[in-house]
């Protein structure tokens, strides 16, 4: 049994910080310590707590000044977008029929994906982001590549292949019957592997015949631990083309209820343009609206009405994404960044708090993982990333004047990025390090 003791200034959150003093919602502590174990956190406190309870062949490492804070959650990235994150000029439907599909289309070359596969988790780990929930291509090859990747690195990761079986190019469609077999002979193998968790994928309405539809409900009944990631609501030529598609359906989000495919584990992507029928809808089926601001900004989607949908008598559960490629960059410091300023568009604001809690435990809580991950506490696995406030020159000048740990934070979410990650531990083990050689 090998022990690794951290030390550090350690923050984890609790619950849902109602305002910047709430301080019962979070626990700090400014000499902490965390005792890893077998790819868990057997301890968490103060650090003179914590190392009296570790073993005399404890390896110790000794963070300090650097917060330890757990590893950040993507709840909704694409990565087969890689090659085309920063392309110019297109919104959503344009945007994908341009540069989105013919890149996918390379995903039948099972090297390809293992490459960007191994490319995109680089990138995860290099910018914090422990866990991420996955859109795959059409290929099973793509999901396999992912997975291997995933499993080689012992991430929590979850992901799935997209059903689409119509309005794609040639050699980027499946059937409603492959779709549905490939999605089966995945779950069989990946899904409980180690810590992998599989979705199932329909991509979004429009990519998929109502016989597909079935087809993606039909895997929701037969495996109702699992969720399912689609797209919902995020473009306004989107939202009508769907409702040409599918004209027996009351709006958007009735296809998916229609085909029982809402549920506690549904992560609906986007979700911008809702009606408040919509809106209750998704919230009696406990679904979560997931909030992409990077990208929602550079396709020119629209705004997430984030503390309404918070606030509103039948709230929303909200996960917070960077949807790479149409998102800008992989950094989910960089995703609340532009996060903040799209509520403060909206005449409200987001405190520093409230944004790591919803890319820690909030983004962890909304995909029903929490027992594991998301936290600092006792008994979750210890994924868990060391953040330094004085990273950049810019960021050092900053600190000299920062007189508290909201001001901290806020810095970090303003004007970090990977630089800002010193270490990533995954599963206890150090990964960041390992790719700087």
């Amino acid at each position: 049994m090998t022990e690794t003791l951290l030390r550090g200034r350690t923050l984890t959150f609790l619950r849902w910080p109602e305002a910047i003093d709430d301080h019962g919602a979070w626990r700090c502590e400014e000499d902490g310590g965390l005792l890893l174990r077998d790819g868990r956190i057997a301890a968490a406190g103060a650090y003179a707590d914590v190392a009296a309870k570790a073993g005399e062949g404890a390896k110790v490492i000794d963070h300090r000044p650097h917060l330890l804070v757990p590893g950040f959650i993507d709840a909704h990235a694409h990565f087969p977008q890689m090659q085309v994150i920063a392309s110019y000029g297109a919104e959503l439907l344009e945007w994908l029929n341009t540069y989105t599909f013919p890149e996918e289309t390379k995903f039948l070359n099972a090297q390809h994906g293992r490459r960007i596969a191994r490319l995109f988790l680089d990138e995860m780990i290099r910018h914090g982001t422990t866990t991420v929930a996955a859109y795959c291509s059409v290929h099973r090859e793509s999901a396999e590549a992912f997975f291997a990747e995933s499993h080689d690195r012992d991430m929590l990761n979850i992901a799935g292949k997209v059903m689409m079986d119509r309005n794609a190019p040639e050699g980027l469609t499946d059937t409603p019957q492959s779709g549905y077999d490939d999605t089966k002979a995945l779950i069989a193998q990946w899904h409980g592997k180690g810590r992998q968790h599989y979705a199932i994928t329909p991509r979004f309405a429009i990519t998929s015949t109502p016989e597909q539809m079935e087809m993606a409900g039909a895997l929701a009944k037969e495996f109702p631990g699992l969720h399912i990631q689609t797209h919902l609501s995020e473009n306004h030529d989107e939202i009508a083309y769907t409702c040409e598609l599918y004209p027996q359906a009351k709006d958007y989000t009735d296809v998916y209820a229609h085909y029982g495919l809402l549920g506690s584990r549904t992560l609906l992507g986007h979700s911008i343009h809702l009606s408040e029928r919509e809106a209750d809808v998704i919230s009696d089926a406990g679904s979560v609206a997931v909030f992409c601001p990077t990208s929602n900004l550079f396709l020119g989607s629209g705004l997430f009405d984030y503390q309404r949908f918070r606030r509103r008598e039948k709230p929303l559960r909200i996960a917070a994404a960077t949807d790479v490629g149409g998102g800008t960059n992989y950094s989910m410091l960089r995703t609340m960044d532009e996060g903040y300023k799209v509520i403060a568009i909206q005449g409200e604001k987001l405190n520093p708090f409230q944004s790591f809690w919803q890319i820690t435990r909030g983004n962890a809580e909304a995909l029903s993982v929490a027992d594991r991950v998301g936290t600092l506490d006792e008994g979750s696995d210890a994924d868990i990333i060391v953040l330094d406030s004085r990273a950049t020159s810019v960021m050092e000048l900053r600190m000299e004047t920062v007189r508290s740990l909201a001001e901290e934070l806020f810095l970090l979410q303003t004007l970090g990025d990977d630089r800002a990650v010193r270490e990533v531990y995954v599963s206890g083990k150090p990964a960041k390090s390992i790719l700087a050689g």
